[in-house]
């Protein structure tokens, strides 16, 4: 194991490789408290794809544009910490998840409904739901 650590310190300073540790472990945490969070509060219908999704068609343009920006630009954090809990501690599978849900891009909702479909992930959103008295996430048949 030493010879791991020191061949990894050769690449990598100490310094940085706590800084890792930390963020690994805030990273940990903050997706413990935050994925069910949010999860639990989606309209139960929210991954059906018969179902349209406008987001902020009441505002104001210029502050609907701002909204996408800050919408996407969080998106992509989010998938981008999701995809590194893959391999570090947390909840890499439902971080992406939350992220790509974030963000606009054609076909999405399709990936989505794909994504939550697969039993294990829709099984466990709904036990989540279930626990907190939310009704089940309602998918297309199709999907």
């Amino acid at each position: 194991m030493d010879w791991l650590l020191s061949s990894v310190q050769h690449y990598v300073s100490t310094e940085t490789l706590i800084w890792l540790t930390v963020l690994s472990i805030i990273f940990f945490v903050g997706t413990l408290i935050a994925i069910p969070f949010i999860l639990v509060r989606l309209p139960a219908d929210y991954f059906d794809v018969r179902v349209p999704r406008p987001w902020m068609q009441d505002h104001h343009p210029l502050l609907r544009v701002v909204g996408h920006i800050v919408k996407n630009a969080l998106g992509a954090v989010f998938v981008f910490a999701g995809f590194l809990m893959l391999f570090l501690p947390g909840q890499g599978i439902l971080t992406m998840l939350i992220g790509i849900s974030m963000l606009d891009f054609p076909g999405k909702r399709r990936i989505e409904a794909k994504l939550i479909g697969q039993p294990t992930v829709l099984g466990v959103i709904n036990g989540m739901r279930k626990r907190r008295g939310k009704p089940p996430l309602i998918l297309a048949p199709d999907s």
